[in-house]
């Protein structure tokens, strides 16, 4: 017995030592990995830059060189952000070792208005003279395709085919389900178009929403239809016709009506590629990462250390308190811009806004200092996919506000939703409650019982105070009476090409154009930028990836596609208090 217990508390020592030295191990090589992945890089002449499309592109990379790390299936791939991928198109277009740029297209979406920005960074390298070329593999996406549309060449492989069949936006409706659970929503809302609400009350969608949807899904595939138009000269007539017909769904088809402009396998397309940059067969090709070329130094760009502009980047549900990687939490964002407005070395503020709203006082918050900014700085507004409700909300004060054509904005609405689950803990479960009150209403609002009429109207003032408080904020830094505001808010989405038209933006452009027209409205030529909120040191990264990330990688395995809903009711979960956000969950492809 003694001798188990020896060799038993051996082994369990053994495993905690090895176990020590393995962390230790493991630290020291991501140590080294961190202190290696900021050293500046050299690339050989003749090379061509890779574009990864059809990936999941936000609107800032993380330098972190652990950044694209997945603990879960132990692999590493740095995932570039929009901001990144702009900044190496342009350095590339001026940089004499770079011939072109090769776009891999994939599957996953990042947005319209993400692919738009980057196509027409694509269209402005070719005028240097340089080549693009556009390669799928697999299924070129609709989105990929938009893209692709801005290469030189447009190659797929013979067994492939190209996605080519027109905008559809999929509204999912829970009333059925709640009632089958006996859960009744009890919702109070300002705007005939504010459909966040029509999921949980209705089983189809009201003709308002449906006019809405049309409007804005039809604004975007006619501003795709167009640049297609433009960069493939084919009629825009035909265009539909094809997508109609679904004529890409057959690679020889797609070729044929010069949706493509060649059929080629993988070996063929290297060959292709050695000739136009200038290699002999015999020779390997220079294939160059967006990750890797960040770290080639840009000699032709000066920087101004005493001149700043903050870009604040705004991504994500806007919730209260600090928030997370993949929100926006309005008290954390308040106090950073209370900071830059502070900051005289910060000359201007750009808000880079890629969110469907949320909270409705988090977005006031951040509201009050972006106003109070504007009054001692510029600060620019540049628009991402999305920047609707509360996301156009905390765009208001901009001194200038920068849209893409394919941006979804507007939705200038709220709503407030409080479900009665009473039936269901009674009937379904068979629990119930007793609830001893010191006053008439010390239990609102309750889950367990419908509201009373007095509550109702409670709830409506609540509403209509936030709503007129929105309108007024919008008309007064849009220059607009609150008339006016009031006629183009109503809950309606617009595109942006759209928001132009109506006054909801300034100019069409993308990120780098808000940047530069910042620097002209602070009166600088030469400045740096500040990236924020300051992304977390490489060591907190890990340790945030062995629990939140994991388990969403745990997840997405199980689920696949499918876990977008798993997203869709642990955001309806979370929302609390008054809301200013998108009229649903949007997904257009």
């Amino acid at each position: 017995m003694k001798s188990f217990l020896k060799y038993t508390l051996a082994t369990i020592t053994g495993i905690i030592i090895a176990s020590v030295l393995f962390f230790i191990v493991m630290l020291a090589s991501f140590s080294a990995i961190v202190s290696s992945g900021n050293k500046p890089v050299s690339i050989s002449n003749n090379s061509i830059l890779v574009l990864k499309a059809g990936v999941t592109i936000p609107d800032r990379g993380d330098q972190n060189p652990l950044a694209g790390i997945d603990l879960f299936n132990l692999t590493l791939s740095p995932a570039p952000g929009l901001n990144e991928i702009l900044n190496n198109i342009e350095k590339a277009s001026g940089d004499r070792k770079i011939k072109g740029i090769l776009i891999e297209n994939g599957l996953l979406p990042s947005g319209w208005a993400t692919t738009e920005e980057i196509r027409n960074a694509l269209l402005k390298f070719r005028e240097k003279g340089k080549f693009v070329v556009s390669y799928s593999d697999y299924i070129l996406t609709q989105e990929c395709y938009y893209l692709a549309t801005s290469a030189d060449k447009i190659y797929i492989n013979p067994g492939s085919m190209v996605d080519f069949k027109g905008l559809s936006s999929e509204v999912m409706f829970f009333k059925k389900a709640l009632e089958k659970i006996g859960v009744d929503v009890q919702v109070t809302r300002h705007g005939k178009f504010k459909g966040a609400v029509e999921p949980f009350i209705l089983d189809k969608l009201s003709e308002d929403n449906r006019a809405q949807i049309k409007d804005y899904a039809g604004s975007l595939w006619n501003q795709v239809i167009e640049d297609i138009s433009k960069s493939r000269s084919i009629p825009a007539d035909q265009l539909n016709r094809l997508a109609d017909n679904l004529d890409g769904n057959l690679a020889s088809r797609a070729f044929e009506t010069k949706l493509v402009d060649g059929l080629k396998y993988r070996d063929e397309l290297i060959d292709t590629l050695k000739i136009m940059s200038g290699i002999s067969k015999d020779k390997e090709l220079s294939l160059i990462t967006m990750t890797k070329y960040s770290k080639v130094p840009d000699t032709k760009t000066t920087y101004s250390v005493k001149n700043k502009i903050a870009v604040i980047y705004a991504s994500g549900t806007i919730v209260t308190g600090k928030g997370n990687d993949s929100n926006i939490g309005g008290n954390y964002y308040a106090d950073e811009i209370r900071k830059v407005r502070l900051d005289t070395s910060v000359k201007a503020i750009v808000l880079r806004v890629d969110s469907p709203g949320g909270s409705a006082t988090a977005s006031d918050l951040m509201w009050r200092e972006l106003d109070l900014s504007a009054k001692v700085k510029p600060v620019v507004v540049s628009m991402g996919n999305y920047a609707a409700s509360g996301g156009y909300f905390i765009s208001a004060p901009g001194t200038k506000i920068y849209a893409d054509p394919m941006t979804i904005s507007g939705s200038i609405g709220v709503f407030g939703l409080i479900p009665n689950a009473g039936k269901l803990l009674e009937e379904k479960l068979g629990l119930t409650t007793e609830i001893i009150n010191t006053n008439k209403n010390s239990d609102f609002p309750s889950i367990l019982r419908p509201m009373k009429p007095y509550e109702k109207e409670i709830m409506q003032l609540s509403i209509e105070k936030i709503y007129s408080d929105f309108v007024s904020k919008v008309a007064s830094g849009r220059k607009m009476s609150s008339a006016s505001v009031d006629s183009i808010g109503q809950g309606r989405v617009w595109s942006g090409t759209s928001a132009l038209k109506i006054g909801l933006v300034d100019e069409i452009g993308g990120l780098k154009d808000a940047i530069k027209g910042a620097a002209k409205l602070a009166g600088i030529e030469s400045f740096s930028v500040k990236e924020l909120p300051v992304l977390e040191d490489p060591y907190t990264r890990i340790f945030s990836q062995l629990t939140g990330e994991v388990k969403q990688s745990i997840l997405k395995n199980e689920l696949g596609e499918s876990v977008k809903y798993y997203n869709m009711v642990q955001e309806i979960k979370d929302m609390s208090g008054i809301q200013a956000r998108l009229p649903y969950f949007i997904d257009i492809q």
